[in-house]
């Protein structure tokens, strides 16, 4: 029997190739080189690859033999996920491989700030001796504000703590147990700009990140305060920075990622580059010798798994392992409400229920926990989650999980229930199933309202006094502003009380009209989710 067929795509460390063992035929090819790649990957069953070689559509239906696409490395921006996932191919990285590296290059970008390493170097370089030209200044007894308190912020405050610093830091979905662990306190976002001599950002980048520090944080922090960007380019507006930095709203700022990279392109000047109070980096956060082999090796264990048939620790699309035909449609319905759940929570989750109820009481349903595990974590955290890391950032996160499992279910063949309580005290609930013979995913339930809405990529949902005409009212607005309605249900326990309204829309709500809205129907729960894939 021929062996499975491991195609290296880019140069990887011996130990990767150690690694996989003798049971593969190992084989390597030029990615960069279309041309090269294509013919190479028809009998592959694996492939290993970088950040040069792209496995897009084409190459992935020029692999028909093909089970996982191996990334050494945390991004897959160069990986078409959502064909992989329709060819059945499941995608790996090495999410934990550039945690340390990552989180050692801020605090270089913040020791550089405050002591003007790299612009004393260049004047020493070219001649000078300029000494009182870079007066800096001291770490000791200073602020340092860290914006998501993830894997890389955590190791962060660790770091920075042994200077004598005092961290603070904001992030939602972080409990004050979890802080007052790493030794830290939890504050607003406004709090910590305004307060912090150091500001360093680690979030994902939605939506809802992207551009999160412009012009209006700008003018919060200290004209002495310093601004780092080692976590991904967008979170910082660069315009605003540029302003910022040329007219002393802020002292200077550390970037290893850009909007665009390399940031000038084709001639076009990037104007952050010409200042001297700016320290910029070439996306080296990954960058170490000891980043890039444990990427490999990590990888190449996964693959190995994946061959053999075992759960795959860094599946990014889908879970590895023996899962029953019964239970794996209802994955992706999971980690939807877990993305519904975490748009839905006004405040951090503390402990989770993840109720299975019906005829799949009969099955091994335990890949379910990690399914809503992985969509509650999907937008929050910064790094790649998959099946096995979200686990992972609930124990971190101090968040206990309960999967239970019961075959009573009086209104559906089978439903999955979501019910956590919240930092602030308050249980949230959201209830799906897959309905009808096409199995449409469908939220059923939302604290205790009926709904039977199909799980789509944009909802509002408001809760307001149900009273004539608000339905009225927010469609005209909706209208007016060029949102169409694709889909809209009211519930409510009785004639009077509050109704829940869930709308789904085509296109998201522009933030400046949110508030309007929420005003105009007085609503007390106001929340628009934006689910990263249906």
């Amino acid at each position: 029997m021929p062996k499975p067929v491991v195609l290296i795509a880019e140069e990887l460390s011996p130990a990767t190739i150690e690694a996989l063992g003798p049971d593969f035929e190992v084989r390597s090819v030029d990615g960069a080189d279309r041309a090269a790649l294509l013919p190479a990957l028809a009998d592959a069953d694996a492939v290993l690859i970088r950040s040069a070689t792209k496995m897009d559509a084409e190459a992935i239906a020029a692999a028909p033999s093909l089970k996982v696409i191996a990334r050494a490395g945390v991004g897959l921006d160069n990986v078409d996920i959502k064909a992989a996932t329709s060819a059945g191919v499941m995608v790996v990285n090495a999410p934990t491989s550039n945690i340390i590296s990552a989180a050692e290059l801020t605090v270089g970008h913040i020791l550089s700030l405050a002591r003007h390493i790299p612009a004393a170097h260049s004047s020493l370089a070219a001649g000078a001796w300029k000494r009182s030209s870079f007066t800096g200044t001291e770490l000791y007894e200073k602020t340092v504000g860290i914006i998501g308190l993830g894997r890389i912020g955590a190791l962060i405050a660790a770091r920075v703590q042994a200077f004598g610093v005092s961290v603070v830091a904001y992030d939602p979905y972080v409990t004050p147990t979890r802080a007052q662990q790493l030794g830290v306190q939890l504050v607003s976002l406004d709090e910590l700009l305004r307060t912090s001599d150091f500001v360093t950002i680690h979030m994902p980048k939605t939506p809802e990140t992207t551009g999160m520090i412009g012009a209006a944080q700008f003018e919060i922090m200290k004209d002495s305060a310093y601004v780092v960007n080692v976590a991904r380019g967008g979170l910082i507006d660069e315009e605003a920075l540029f302003t910022a930095l040329t007219t002393g709203q802020i002292a200077g700022a550390g970037l290893d990622v850009f909007t665009s990279e390399p940031p000038a392109q084709d001639g076009t000047a990037f104007p952050l580059l010409s200042l001297p109070n700016v320290v910029v980096t070439p996306h080296l956060g990954a960058s170490t010798e000891e980043a890039q082999e444990k990427a490999g090796v990590s990888v190449a264990k996964s693959v190995k798994l994946a061959l053999e048939g075992d759960l795959v620790p860094d599946a990014v699309n889908v879970a590895g392992g023996v899962i029953d035909p019964f239970v794996r449609p209802g994955i992706a319905l999971v980690e939807q409400l877990g993305q519904i759940f975490t748009g839905l929570a006004p405040s951090a989750l503390t402990s989770l229920d993840i109720e299975v109820r019906g005829e799949l009481a009969d099955y091994d349903v335990s890949v379910y926990r990690l399914a809503a595990l992985k969509g509650i974590f999907t937008n929050i955290v910064s790094e790649n989650v998959s099946y096995v890391n979200a686990p992972l950032f609930a124990e971190q996160r101090g968040i206990e999980t309960r999967l239970i499992v019961e075959s009573e279910s009086p209104l559906y063949r089978n439903i999955t229930i979501l019910r956590g309580t919240l930092s602030d005290g308050t249980v949230l609930t959201v209830e799906g199933t897959l309905a009808g013979t096409r199995m449409v995913p469908k939220v059923v339930g939302i604290n205790g309202y009926e709904v039977e809405v199909p799980i789509s990529r944009y909802h509002v949902v408001m809760r307001y006094a149900d009273r004539p005409g608000i339905v009225a009212i927010y469609g005209q607005k909706l209208g007016e502003a060029g949102i169409n309605i694709a889909g809209l249900q009211v519930a409510r326990p009785d004639a009077s009380g509050r109704a829940l309204s869930v709308l789904t829309v085509d296109s998201p709500i522009p933030e400046a009209m949110l508030d309007e809205l929420r005003d105009a129907v007085a609503a007390d729960l106001f929340r628009q989710i934006e689910l990263s894939e249906v």
